[in-house]
């Protein structure tokens, strides 16, 4: 069972869970005040971005995702 586990919500935000440590892209870290989980804003509209404040309610975001395969990853060079 991985440490870390990410669920992509129909319709909303991805949640993560677990052991997780978060940073920018300068690898500064937020500060999430002693949570364990998250949930990051994929509609765009957020205004605590990476963080979603419940905004794809209000738009109507709609995007339902299912488990699927990635293909195999490509060799490296």
């Amino acid at each position: 069972m991985a440490a870390t586990k990410i669920v992509v919500r129909n319709d909303g935000s991805l949640r993560v869970e677990g052991d997780f440590e978060m940073v920018d892209q300068a690898d500064k870290p937020f500060g999430l005040g002693g949570r364990t989980a998250v949930s990051l804003c994929r509609c765009g509209h957020s205004a605590t971005k990476p963080f979603c404040d419940g905004a794809h309610k209000r738009i109507n975001f709609q995007s339902v995702i299912e488990a699927h395969d990635l293909p195999p990853a490509p060799p490296k060079p």
